[in-house]
């Protein structure tokens, strides 16, 4: 299925893209192919494994944001136990935005996954979408240096709370870009925060805030099937792939959240545009 070298390998690489604005999982598509790796990226077990990466990333960001979603889910508990979502209440307010954010890519992923699972074993598809996600991502930029540069002392998630009900779903809609090997999820809900009027940081701290739901959410689905027997050899390489997919990811959210602060997506929108024509050249020629 897969070995413990090819696991790790992939667990850096997806440790890195998740959080990079430059697609994980058309990385995990594109780069078994480009090497001559012998994996069968169209069978379930291949989703499963990544799925179980995707949970070491997601749960980095947890731990990285754990102040916060502290805060977040006493916040959620307050308004359920008063009935109501008070305006005063930022981090209960901050809660129920991030569910309104998570429903349509969690709507989406479960009603058209076999026909997104189909397009893993694409690594062509990727490639090409590698290349729309640096339009995306230029987009962005665009966006970022019109952006707001809020300097109200308050605190990050007191000014994402303001953020209206259907301005999150926007957000969320734009994250339903990400099922698409080849689309950043970052890069695109980073994209919908700028839209919706968010400042450049306050936009990757929500972009970071909202991708650890969907993925805990698609491992909390997918994740038990990598203990069915006919996965069983591939337990082994996935927990290998996840402990390296979290150790890339602790260090990539560390240099980001200061990168973001000033910093351009322009690098991130070249890098794609490259990789995407490289790889369809390779793919096609080869």
């Amino acid at each position: 299925m897969i070995t413990y070298f090819q696991a790790i390998v992939i667990g850096l690489l997806q440790g890195i893209s998740e959080l990079f604005p430059i697609s994980s999982l058309g990385h995990s598509v594109i780069f078994p192919k480009l090497f001559g790796w012998n994996l069968n990226q169209g069978q379930p077990y291949f989703l499963t494994f990544l799925v179980a990466v995707h949970l070491a990333t997601a749960t980095v960001l947890f731990l990285f944001f754990w102040k916060d979603w502290l805060e977040i889910i006493k916040g959620l508990g307050r308004s359920l136990a008063q009935r109501q979502i008070r305006q005063d209440d930022a981090p209960a307010r901050l809660g129920w935005l991030l569910v309104m954010g998570t429903i349509p890519a969690g709507i989406l992923g479960l009603l058209f996954q076999e026909k997104i699972q189909l397009l893993f074993a694409s690594p062509k598809i990727a490639a090409f979408f590698l290349i729309v996600n640096a339009g995306v991502l230029y987009g962005a930029e665009r966006l970022r240096q019109k952006a707001p540069v809020d300097k109200n002392p308050v605190n990050t998630n007191q000014r994402l709370a303001k953020l209206t009900w259907m301005q999150s779903f926007k957000v969320g809609l734009s994250q339903i870009l990400a099922l698409i090997p080849g689309l950043s999820r970052s890069g695109s809900t980073m994209a919908g925060s700028l839209l919706v009027g968010l400042s450049n940081e306050d936009a990757a701290r929500f972009s970071f805030l909202l991708a650890t739901p969907i993925i805990g959410a698609a491992a909390v689905l997918k994740l038990p099937e990598l203990f069915y027997p006919q996965n069983h050899a591939v337990v082994g390489p996935a927990i290998a792939g996840a402990l390296a997919a979290a150790l890339a990811a602790y260090f990539s959210i560390k240099f980001l959240m200061k990168f973001f602060h000033t910093n351009k997506l322009t690098p991130f929108a070249v890098y794609c545009a490259l990789a995407g024509v490289i790889s369809l050249l390779i793919l096609y020629f080869r």
